[in-house]
């Protein structure tokens, strides 16, 4: 009795398992998807995703903030001690110069005009002085006192009276004679000329740093009193 071989001219085929994924990429395909943009979006959970929104708009805020309504400065220099000294953190608003024009006795912080910036200063680096003349105004300093169209003020927040003369000019149109509180250490309109309008980025009005004299640069202490 013959007994049974199995049949070795032929073999079942095996399949082999798919490599792709089932959307049909390639693993490198797949992984370059996911780095799309919005997938990583996706990928987040609820809660992160709010977090991200928050600080996004955090961020557009504190731009704005920045650019239009306020920002805080520093006082670098002794050029407007006794008001302000070295180390002062300020507040700097934007927004009254959206309504009104800059005015005699302002705290005013600015970009170098082009004479400064002549003289090596960076186009950055903010100056702070004070306003003492604007368009139309003519001011001269005479014998250790500032006049103002003619009249000697009254300044009790300098230093000391200048010890130098200059000779009566007028402020031009869009323009502002301005200068430091201690007078005779200050770089401004006496030396370089007048300060364009443009130049302008804001009026100092707070000051909060160092906390033994935080608070407002109050309006009456910027006045100036003609005799």
């Amino acid at each position: 009795m013959a007994s049974e071989q199995p049949d070795l001219g032929t073999q079942q085929s095996t399949e082999l398992p798919s490599l792709t994924n089932p959307s049909g990429s390639s693993p490198d395909q797949a992984k370059a998807e996911s780095r799309l943009p919005g997938r990583w979006w996706s990928r987040l959970s609820k809660p992160q995703r709010e977090n991200l929104q928050i600080l996004a708009i955090a961020l557009v805020l504190a731009v704005i903030l920045r650019l239009f309504i306020a920002e805080p400065r520093y006082i670098p220099s002794d050029s407007m001690v006794p008001t302000l000294e070295i180390g002062d953190r300020l507040v700097v608003e934007k927004v009254s110069y959206y309504l009104r024009s800059p005015q005699t006795g302002d705290i005013v912080v600015f970009d170098p005009p082009l004479q400064l910036q002549e003289f090596g200063y960076a186009p950055d680096k903010a100056f702070i002085k004070r306003i003492i003349g604007t368009p139309g105004d003519v001011v001269q300093i005479q014998t250790g006192c500032v006049y103002l169209n003619g009249h000697p003020l009254v300044e009790p927040y300098v230093a000391e009276p200048p010890a130098y003369d200059m000779p009566a000019v007028r402020v031009p149109a869009q323009q502002y004679f301005v200068m430091g509180d201690n007078r005779n250490n200050s770089n401004d309109s006496h030396v370089w000329g007048f300060l364009p309008r443009e130049n302008i980025i804001g009026r100092a009005v707070f000051r909060f740093f160092p906390l033994n004299r935080l608070g407002p640069l109050k309006t009456e202490d910027n006045a100036l009193f003609l005799r």
